[in-house]
């Protein structure tokens, strides 16, 4: 406007009373966090407020509050997760070369053959023992599992761990009640399902006859076939119960089954002293042991043929038979050991008495000290029976006191010899 001159007001700088205020609020935060870098309570904070305020700022105005709040979360600690103790997982961010990462791969997609195994390693043994469970991650190589891998190895480890824990939980929700509606209706499904599972099992151990894995394995995916949530544990629990009992049962009919007293028979002799043989031998032994049905078989087969018994002619034909299979059994130690085995599948069946079977020649069955411990007392023995010079004079008023001691003489004479006897059936074993 006229007649007035317009004076543009230069800026500067003045620290105004809330900027003053904020620094102090800070340093004394600062402050307060050196003092307390381990962390601090609700009271202790509490009471930095109130030392605040008694500065003269008003710790409840929004610009103080606010500029506290910003100074402790500026220095807070951050908390770090914590891992159970009880299973110890490697970091997500981890990176594995291809070979760890193909193993890994495999590993999760033959879970089921892990939880079947370690169920089986679990009835006898626990996780709290680091040794045998080590032992047992390892022998897991032999089922073609990657152990030798550290990853590998840990992770079935964790899952061998997580596996313990839910059969903790089945066991304690087999005796308890449903603990929602969800439980309750999928136990009704398993009880409703119970005497169908029970048939399907029996064909299912009939299947996979001796191994237990594989025919748990195929239970488990036979109930998730019909509906069962095996994620629930007081059904997978009944489940596996339902299973092991089965089991037991398979075992307690076994130890009365004519065809595996007569299988146990046959293996005794087969690996009597196994420890004194060769290698290949032992491992003809082992291989012969697997296909102990073929072998049943085929002498069956040679005495069905046969119109003379179990002589040389059919023995040889046995050996030769088991030669052109591979089997390296026509050596002084095998032959025999095979013949034997023959007859007494013959004994079983009725084609043979047991007069029949071949003999196995006893050998000696005892030790070299046990030998020698043997001799010295026969020489001992044999030291007895030596007659003395003493000079007996004839007395006829001591005839009847000469008849009591020969009597005796006898009588001492009679057990010697059946010590012998003894020691000589312990020779012949």
């Amino acid at each position: 406007p006229k007649d007035k001159i317009n004076i543009p007001e230069i800026p500067f700088e003045e620290h105004t009373e809330e900027q003053v205020e904020r620094v102090d609020v800070s340093e004394t935060v600062e402050q307060f966090v050196e003092d307390h870098e381990a962390g601090w309570s609700f009271e202790q904070e509490t009471t930095l407020r109130e030392d605040i305020s008694e500065m003269g700022h008003t710790s409840s105005q929004s610009t103080v509050s606010a500029t506290i709040d910003e100074a402790l979360r500026s220095v807070r600690i951050p908390e770090e997760p914590t891992t159970p103790p009880m299973i110890q997982e490697t970091h997500l961010d981890e990176t594995h070369s291809l070979e760890v990462e193909t193993a890994l791969i495999e590993l999760r997609g033959r879970m089921a053959e892990i939880h079947a195994l370690a169920r089986d390693f679990l009835m006898v043994s626990s996780t709290t023992n680091q040794a045998d469970l080590s032992a047992f991650i390892d022998a897991l190589s032999d089922h073609g599992f990657a152990t030798d891998l550290p990853p590998v190895h840990q992770s079935i480890a964790n899952s061998i761990m997580e596996l313990d824990f839910q059969m903790q939980q089945e066991s304690n929700a087999v005796n308890a009640l449903p603990q929602s509606w969800s439980e309750r209706e999928a136990l009704r499904r398993f009880e409703q399902s119970r005497s169908t599972l029970r048939d399907h099992l029996e064909n299912l151990l009939a299947m996979h006859q001796g191994d237990a894995v594989k025919a748990r394995m195929a239970f488990e995916s036979e109930a998730r076939a019909m509906g069962l949530d095996l994620r629930i544990p007081s059904v997978s629990g009944r489940l596996h119960a339902l299973f092991d009992l089965h089991i037991e049962i398979a075992e307690t009919q076994a130890l009365h089954d004519p065809v595996v007293l007569r299988r146990q028979r046959m293996m005794r002799i087969l690996h009597h002293g196994a420890v004194h043989l060769m290698d290949s031998e032992r491992s003809t032994l082992a291989r012969l042991e697997k296909n102990i049905i073929s072998f049943e078989e085929l002498v069956q087969t040679i005495l069905e043929s046969s119109e003379h018994g179990f002589e040389e002619p059919q023995q040889a034909l046995v050996i030769r038979f088991l030669e052109s299979k591979g089997y390296e059994v026509n050596t002084v130690d095998l032959r025999p050991r095979i013949l034997a085995c023959a007859g007494i599948i013959g004994a079983e069946l009725g084609y043979l008495s047991p007069s029949d079977i071949p003999r196995i020649a006893p050998g000696v069955l005892v030790t070299e000290t046990e030998v020698d411990a043997i001799v010295t007392e026969l020489k001992a023995l044999a030291q007895s029976f030596k007659t003395t010079d003493a000079h007996h004079e004839a007395v006829e008023d001591v005839v009847a006191e000469s008849v009591i001691d020969a009597s005796e003489s006898i009588t001492r004479v009679r057990s010697k010899i059946d010590r012998v006897d003894e020691l000589l059936e312990r020779l012949r074993g």
